[in-house]
């Protein structure tokens, strides 16, 4: 089944770099209208360059998701530009401190809980209310390892992304009525910067496993950027109305949802594992 986006514009926090970019450039391919907001400047001219350069339409939108101020201004500037927002995908995130939890700052602790956890709210915040006006939304938000089963020496990064997945559960109940949907994915993984640090922190503070996983990611690429696009693109599409409040895995076999309603216990922060 193909899902249209076609002339749908969507804002994708987290654009610069990472599966946020990758999303933006899949997106746009799709014929998506793509605001790219982030923090760096230079990030942003090169997602947008690229995304042009490949017959997309993109608009740059610097902001700090912790700023609740900046993101209302840079949701503002999107509607008038593209004429609204339909869609929006919440993948900015940082990793924050690893290592033993006794080791970390608890500044560290607060900046990453502050961006991972705070910024989904303020980007859910100033996207909701038009999206409620019009009965009409699709709201993605981008988990993580640690969201569904336990990460060591990552305490930060795994609470902040389990709190997202029950923030986005909570908020699909409650809009469900106002015909939006929210559902989490958890992209798998992938080679990003966050791949970089954990390579750096080295076994001591990163364990073995994490070591061991961050070396085949970094070999093979990880998860293809096509498979996380095409989950994406059929939650932000019309044919996933149905299905809402849902933590998805880019490996599960979701397309087999495609026309039939979840079981409600499953792809849920109590998912059930299989054996």
């Amino acid at each position: 089944m193909i899902h249209s986006i076609k002339g749908k514009s969507v804002l994708i926090t987290g654009a610069g770099r990472g599966i946020g970019k990758r999303l933006a450039m899949g997106f746009a391919e799709a014929g998506a209208k793509v605001g790219l907001l982030a923090r760096s400047q230079a990030e942003l001219d090169l997602a947008k360059l690229e995304i042009e350069q490949a017959g997309g339409a993109a608009i740059k939108l610097r902001a700090d998701v912790r700023d609740l101020e900046a993101m209302a201004h840079a949701v503002e500037r999107m509607r008038a530009a593209f004429n609204g927002l339909d869609i929006l995908i919440a993948a900015a995130g940082m990793q924050g401190p690893i290592g033993p939890f006794l080791s970390t700052r608890p500044h560290a602790w607060h900046e990453t809980l502050e961006t991972n956890l705070m910024g989904v709210a303020n980007a859910c915040r100033v996207t909701l209310p038009p999206m409620i006006e019009k009965r009409s939304g699709k709201i993605i938000l981008i988990a993580g390892g640690g969201s569904a089963y336990s990460r060591p020496y990552f305490t930060a990064y795994a609470a902040s992304k389990t709190a997202v997945v029950r923030f986005g559960e909570c908020l699909a109940d409650e809009v469900r009525d106002s015909n939006v949907q929210v559902n989490i994915i958890a992209p798998g993984g992938a080679y990003t910067t966050m791949t970089d640090e954990i390579l750096h922190a080295g076994e001591e503070r990163a364990g073995r496993k994490e070591i061991e996983d961050a070396e085949n990611v970094r070999i093979t690429g990880g998860v293809a950027p096509e498979k996380q696009t095409q989950l994406a693109i059929f939650l932000a599409s019309e044919n996933s109305n149905h299905i809402s409040g849902k933590l998805i895995h880019v490996n599960d076999d979701w397309k087999r949802f495609e026309q039939d309603s979840m079981r409600p216990e499953l792809f849920t922060l109590r998912r059930v594992q299989k054996i």
